[in-house]
């Protein structure tokens, strides 16, 4: 899951890219509100924390122009202004939540998981495709009840494809969600994580579950058929 960090303080924000970074989320960061607008105008983001005394314009202001641009990412406000009437302006110009500061990390992440689960609505921690199981609780996966170990990119990368499991997804739209802003686009690391986790997960299996679409992208799916036929029916 890919996060725009809207912080101006470099030390705090430095402690919440690491934190995040050290739990699978790929990390950009903002340090004004003008720097913001323009990241969100440029690239795909899961979700964005935002920070609301930021330089001009502040992050309610902030907010209330990513909603009007059609941004529907869930936003989370950071601010140490905890007066009823400031959690009232942040929700009313569109953020989704509120944690005042200071805040517990595990608080943060919590948080994130519960809003990363809001847009669909029915996704839960746990994500099953055949007998491969995603914990995004734990970051945990394993199948047919064996532990595999993971990395954090590693586990990024599997978590987005078990999300979006039976559709194809191509190397743009992995680059958006699993890596930041430095993502080098003309390299093979895509290419380099995909055979690695296909390796942890299918190798010795019976039933692959990680396929390539030559030209298209990646499918994790429990049967290579049905995923075929769920490309072809997007393309009628």
């Amino acid at each position: 899951m890919r996060v725009l960090l809207v912080e101006d303080d470099s030390r705090i924000a430095r402690f919440i890219a690491k934190g995040l970074r050290e739990h699978s989320y790929a990390v950009d960061v903002a340090g004004s509100g003008e720097q913001a607008l323009y990241q969100a105008a440029i690239s795909t983001y899961d979700l964005v924390i935002l920070d609301v005394m930021i330089p001009e314009p502040d992050g309610f202001a902030v907010c209330r122009e990513l909603r009007r641009a059609g941004q529907s990412m869930p936003i989370l406000m950071l601010t140490a202004r905890d007066a009823i009437e400031d959690r009232v302006q942040g929700l009313d110009h569109g953020a989704d939540d509120y944690l005042t500061k200071p805040f517990e990390f595990r608080e943060l992440l919590a948080r994130l998981r519960a809003l990363l689960r809001r847009p669909s609505g029915v996704q839960p921690p746990l994500l099953k495709v055949a007998d491969l199981i995603v914990d995004t609780a734990g970051q945990t996966v394993s199948r047919a009840g064996k532990p595999i170990p993971l990395t954090t990119k590693e586990y990024a990368l599997i978590e987005f494809l078990t999300r979006n499991a039976g559709r194809v997804v191509g190397r743009a739209e992995i680059a958006e969600h699993v890596w930041d802003e430095e993502f080098d686009p003309f390299s093979n690391l895509i290419e380099v994580y995909v055979n690695r986790v296909r390796r942890k997960i299918d190798a010795g299996r019976a039933k692959p579950l990680l396929h390539t679409r030559r030209g298209a992208g990646y499918v994790l799916s429990a049967s290579e058929s049905a995923a075929e036929e769920n490309r072809s029916r997007k393309h009628v």
